[in-house]
């Protein structure tokens, strides 16, 4: 369950990071078999400049890619059916163009780039791997044919130009990526957004009674700049209070959380927080982070509105 919730993480994360910049599809379906591509990225003709913030995850970028990031290391058979999927995206191109009586221009073709945190050399040797001149190590080229990459995210230096890799990585080397991330300058093209889904995967997380030890770290390392940042909505949701008045502006803020939560909150429930006062808001939003599920929303409202 845990594998699917980072899974997931990386999906929205990509799509979020690379949206403006071209047409992103996750879980892209391929073959009679069902297979799925985690992100397929086309991007926009000409580039935009502004992607060079995304370091080099913007050079991946530059041409149509496939992305399959893995959260625990990649298998040689996990491997094999990246490429199997690339071979066949390349295939039904091939039959498009075909059917069109055109050519298929080679920087048409996605290129896959294998996300994995780490990897033996052994594995990698055996895909007869290359380094090549002009990109960073640890960064492993298959055959060129192929236009496939493997790369390892805990062996790439910790630079910005490698942050938003790294921040797919696990353990130590996502929670130092996540750090670097909350140090960004607030106005940040990503900072908010990026931080908005780490915070989600940890409420994921937090719900959920089978993590690992990888995972009770990671919630534990976030707690701090969770804490923070929810002080930070609350102040703008005394600002707001103020401006808007101070109850509207509670109850926008506890619909937030509540919201990011547990999704959208029913009619019935919503009303019942609109009748609060401002102290009971106030009180609702010290308490509601320790709600697992709606039903603990549900029987603190009844408690206090006995």
């Amino acid at each position: 369950m845990t594998r699917f919730l980072h899974d997931q993480f990386a999906k929205d994360y990509l799509k979020e990071l690379l949206k403006n910049y071209g047409s992103v599809n996750t879980s892209e379906k391929v073959s009679t078999e069902i297979k799925e591509i985690d992100v397929l990225f086309i991007p926009t003709q000409p580039p935009q400049a502004e992607i060079q913030v995304l370091g080099l995850l913007s050079r991946f970028a530059e041409f149509p890619m496939i992305l399959e990031p893995f959260r625990n290391p990649a298998s040689e058979d996990e491997i094999c059916d990246c490429l199997l999927k690339l071979l066949e995206v390349r295939a039904s191109m091939r039959r498009e163009a075909k059917a069109k009586k055109r050519k298929l221009p080679k920087h048409q073709i996605p290129k896959l780039w294998i996300l994995t945190p780490t990897a033996s050399s052994d594995k990698l040797s055996s895909f007869n791997i290359n380094q090549k001149p002009g990109w960073l190590p640890r960064i492993y080229f298959l055959g060129g044919a192929l236009r496939a990459a493997i790369v390892v995210i805990h062996q790439l230096p910790a630079t910005p130009e490698t942050l938003w890799l790294r921040l797919l990585g696990r353990g130590q080397v996502q929670e130092q990526a996540i750090l670097e991330l909350a140090g960004l300058p607030s106005d940040h093209p990503y900072q908010q957004a990026t931080l908005e889904l780490v915070y989600d995967l940890r409420e994921n997380l937090r719900v959920n009674r089978d993590i690992n030890k990888d995972d009770r770290e990671l919630i534990m390392r976030l707690e701090p700049l969770y804490q923070r940042h929810r002080e930070q909505a609350k102040e703008e949701g005394r600002i707001e209070g103020r401006q808007e008045g101070r109850l509207e502006g509670e109850q926008r803020l506890v619909m937030r959380q509540l919201n990011r939560l547990f999704g959208e909150i029913d009619a019935s429930l919503t009303q019942q927080i609109r009748e609060l006062s401002p102290e009971q808001l106030e009180a609702l939003g010290e308490v509601l982070l320790d709600f697992c599920e709606v039903a603990d929303l549900q029987t603190w409202l009844n408690q206090t509105q006995a």
